[in-house]
């Protein structure tokens, strides 16, 4: 009889330890390295504190998808320059600390991994500083101190517009012939060796792949890529390649897989193309309003949500991406870095920062473990940050 027990009081036991795929997303360190709300909220002056019935991004969708760590790009485009650049930034990261301010204990901002897990540990929203363009620091290294003084955790070399130190991803494409010069210059391999010694990530998302190999050669940490996909599965310019891959596993860094659909599906280029033209009056309309082409954008896939969502990959090749890379270098060199609030179109079911908990159940189904799980959602970024913070 007590032979006959056991089996049934170890499937017992089995059963009662086992957890759901939610209980084991709620239990991981769910970090999101990018993230482009702050441009968004200058312009519509939304109160992210409160759920919001537009955008990617608010505390209360966070909660719900179990955010514990925003990274928040702090981004403006090619037309701001020397003289308004810098200022600009300014601008974004005052607006984080106000956002903080309004929510004393419920949000904070974090400089490092032991401020990090210490947020989390008192379930306080942790949010943290990335600076989207190289251009923003407009050739000053002291501007590159200043940013850093209020936060700054990472640096995205270029946008996809050029600097007068790093050629980007679209420029090394698209403008070759016409660049002044190819990769990191000199002086741009100066700014890669202080951000090192300031412990601020270099990023490499945007850059071009003559910049990528220059930085590899000249970091002394590991770098990441804050929001970047696979190019052996959609070949677009911002994607990274398979050498690229295994050179950033090599250094230690992490790929953060973004959501956009553009960058998960090779025909969505072709299928939007189609989109923007048949609306182009409502689109240029909008443009004029909002002052701001791709918020423009994302308001028109608004508008026209039923037709714009047939032109939305899958979530399974928003997967497919993160197995990829898994798979080619290793669970210890991927992560999310969703570029919500940045774009107009993710994959079905990935319609804002509450749907997290999907590819927890995605990665599962797949048969990762919840040790590799726990590395993809936030573990890799810990150990990348404290690789270059020293804590």
């Amino acid at each position: 009889m007590k032979k006959l027990l056991l089996p049934f009081l170890l499937l017992l036991i089995i059963r009662a330890s086992a957890q759901t795929p939610q209980q084991i997303h709620e239990r991981a360190i769910l970090v999101d390295t990018h993230n482009d709300v702050l441009s968004n909220e200058l312009i519509t002056k939304v109160d992210l504190s409160k759920r919001q019935g537009t955008g990617n991004f608010d505390l209360v969708r966070a909660k719900e998808g179990g955010l514990d760590v925003q990274v928040f790009s702090i981004w403006c485009g090619e037309d701001y320059g020397k003289g308004t650049a810098f200022k600009f930034a300014n601008r974004e990261i005052d607006s984080l600390y106000a956002l903080i301010k309004r929510n004393p204990g419920r949000m904070v901002l974090v400089r490092n991994a032991a401020e990090l897990e210490n947020a989390v540990a008192k379930k306080q929203f942790a949010a943290m500083i990335g600076v989207e363009g190289g251009h923003m620091i407009e050739d000053r290294m002291d501007y590159i101190d200043a940013l850093a003084k209020r936060g700054m955790r990472y640096l995205t070399l270029t946008w996809n517009n050029s600097t007068s130190w790093a050629t980007s991803a679209r420029d090394e494409t698209h403008h070759r012939d016409s660049l002044k010069h190819l990769g990191l210059t000199e002086y741009g391999k100066q700014i890669v060796r202080h951000l090192n010694d300031l412990g601020v990530m270099v990023d490499v998302s945007h850059v071009g792949e003559q910049t990528f190999y220059d930085v590899i050669a000249a970091t002394s940490k590991p770098v990441i890529a804050s929001h970047s996909c696979a190019y052996a599965l959609n070949p677009h310019q911002r994607n990274m390649k398979d050498a690229q891959l295994k050179a950033l596993a090599k250094n230690g860094g992490v790929v953060f897989v973004n959501f956009y659909s553009g960058f998960v599906d090779s025909t969505y280029g072709r299928k939007v193309a189609k989109f923007l033209h048949e609306h182009k009056a409502e689109l240029d309309s909008l443009t004029k309003i909002y002052h701001d082409q791709d918020l423009a954008n994302i308001r028109l896939n608004a508008i026209y949500k039923s037709e714009s969502d047939q032109l939305r990959p899958p979530l399974s090749l928003l997967i497919k991406h993160i197995d990829y890379i898994a798979k080619l270098i290793g669970v210890d060199h991927v992560g999310i870095g969703s570029d919500f609030d940045g774009a107009e179109s993710y994959p079905l079911g990935m319609d804002d920062v509450s749907d997290y908990p999907k590819i927890t159940a995605e990665l599962l189904k797949l048969h990762y473990s919840e040790a590799d799980i726990d590395k993809i959602l936030g573990g890799n970024f810990i150990r990348v940050l404290k690789a270059n913070t020293g804590k």
